[in-house]
């Protein structure tokens, strides 16, 4: 055509399109969060701009959806856009709590004892998690180890003795009889349990926060033994430490009532904070209404009404969640100890009567020889 090419450039992204998997992108957790909300602090306090704050945030970050959403942000901050603004976009990454302590901040002129509050709030809440999930692995672990010695010998094992004990032609003792039974149905039983539990885990994580499913599993988790007491105090020291970092942040009660009811894990907590906001929209005390409720133990509401009293709500706060925090922690140490052994013994019982089982017959047909001679 006569023409001179001065520049050319593909009209797609073509082969330099990166190939990226959703699935394996790791999810921004709140170590993450605390991590990045105490460098910006550190940043925004030492008098860097909000901008190249985030700049750097990003640049560093070894989280590549954080990076990702903080790249977002920074843009969206560059265009005017206020911080708490540019991150409530990104909801998924960004907690409810984080937003409105850092929308408080921005408005007081606050902004890096806001992010210090985050900070502190999500490294103990992120330490609060690591003490439970320590402590369940050990009896996580025994109990998978028991269940697939039980599957293996029933598959394998009891197979081979049903065969030599229908050789011997003798009447099974009843317990060697289920237990063959059981493992002569274990073509079906098996496939049917991991397709139960693969749909039960799908629909799980699909329902597990419908306030239909919450409003009755929740109420329930509160009543179990031992553990009960164990989640309570744990939703406890999470609504108190989040209350207090909340006013500390300068946000209004009734929106720090709304979002910590959010935030603190369990559907009764959650119903019983609406009703106490509802009560204070009306002019009523803080701690008058949580007093009527069951799930605040009576201390909790003395100290919140003494710190109501006082001015002192967010020191309050603060004591009974450092209060909750021990004693989750003895809590957990105590289980730990106690559900290790009685887990051995569960695992002996379960595997070694298996075991007496299959050797009954032969205890029999030895006895009646020794009788018959």
């Amino acid at each position: 055509m006569g023409l001179t090419p001065i520049s050319v450039a593909a009209a797609g992204t073509g082969l330099n399109r990166d190939i990226e998997f959703g699935f394996l992108k790791k999810s921004v957790g709140l170590k993450d969060l605390a991590v990045m909300s105490r460098q910006m602090s550190t940043m925004t306090g030492a008098g860097l701009s909000l901008l190249r704050t985030l700049v750097i945030l990003a640049d560093q970050s070894e989280n590549e959806k954080l990076k990702e959403t903080l790249h977002s942000v920074s843009k969206d901050v560059e265009t005017g856009s206020a911080l708490s603004e540019s991150m409530s976009k990104h909801d998924d990454v960004f907690p409810p709590l984080m937003i409105n302590m850092i929308r408080a901040g921005e408005t007081g002129g606050f902004l890096d004892g806001a992010l210090d509050s985050i900070a502190t709030t999500f490294e103990k809440e992120a330490a609060l998690r690591s003490t439970i999930k320590s402590a369940m692995a050990y009896p996580m672990m025994v109990l998978a180890m028991s269940l697939v010695a039980v599957v293996v010998m029933l598959t394998f094992i009891v197979p081979i003795f049903a065969k030599m004990f229908a050789s011997l032609g003798s009447k099974l003792p009843l317990p060697t009889q289920i237990l063959v039974d059981i493992s002569h149905q274990m073509v079906w039983i098996a496939p049917t349990l991991v397709v139960l539990v693969i749909a039960g885990s799908v629909w799980w994580r699909r329902n597990k926060n419908e306030p239909a499913v919450r409003a009755k599993i929740d109420p329930v988790k509160l009543k179990l033994p031992v553990f009960g007491l164990l989640m309570k105090k744990i939703a406890i020291a999470r609504f108190s430490r989040n209350m207090a970092s909340m006013l500390a942040a300068g946000v209004p009660i009734l929106n720090a009532l709304r979002i910590v009811g959010e935030t603190s894990g369990n559907w009764v907590i959650e119903t019983a904070l609406e009703r106490i906001a509802k009560s204070v929209r009306q002019g009523k005390s803080f701690s008058g209404p949580m007093a009527d409720e069951e799930v605040f133990p009576p201390m909790v509401t003395q100290m919140v009404a003494v710190g109501e009293d006082s001015g002192s709500m967010e020191v309050m706060l603060r004591k009974i969640a450092e209060f909750y925090d021990a004693e989750v922690q003895a809590t957990t140490e105590a289980l730990t100890s106690l559900i290790e052994p009685l887990l051995i013994a569960f695992l002996g019982v379960v595997v070694g009567g298996m075991i007496v089982c299959l050797y009954l017959p032969i205890f029999q047909i030895t006895s009646a020889v020794q009788n018959a001679s």
